[in-house]
């Protein structure tokens, strides 16, 4: 009887001990490069090549990937998201990305896998010739 509530309290400690561990994996902060694009434009709602490129070819919105992601924000009810290649992650603060529309950024924060959110701790703009990240097109 006493070998068995030994082992019950040791394996109640051990799971204590990987939830926290779990649990620290999860608030650890990380880095993610990428444009502050629009969720119109990076999530192909109404563009196909997941770009500016459809938009700036209208020429009713602007001439830039800037003037894109503000019509798309202001007008079409998009969000500030941060795209690098094929990722695409929401922004937990929308007005961080108004600072940076276009822009090439590092962003350290933690993400939230379930939503595929950044909870953003702070945000640095890139140099432009930066390589780790494709142009805004």
């Amino acid at each position: 009887m006493r070998r068995a509530g030994l082992f019950l309290v040791t394996m109640a400690v051990a799971a204590s001990i990987a939830v926290q561990a779990q649990n620290g994996k999860k608030d650890e902060e990380e880095s993610f490069k990428g444009v502050i694009a629009d969720s119109q434009c990076a999530l192909n709602v109404h563009s196909l090549t997941k770009s500016h490129k459809e938009m700036l070819q209208d020429k009713t919105i602007g001439s830039t990937p800037a003037d894109c992601v503000w019509f798309c924000v202001k007008q079409r009810g998009g969000r500030f998201v941060l795209q690098n290649r094929n990722k695409v992650y929401k922004l937990d603060d929308q007005s961080l990305g108004r600072n940076f529309a276009a822009k090439k950024v590092e962003i350290f924060g933690t993400l939230d896998p379930q939503t595929n959110t950044i909870h953003i701790h702070r945000m640095e703009l890139l140099a432009d010739d930066d390589k780790s990240v494709p142009n805004p097109r």
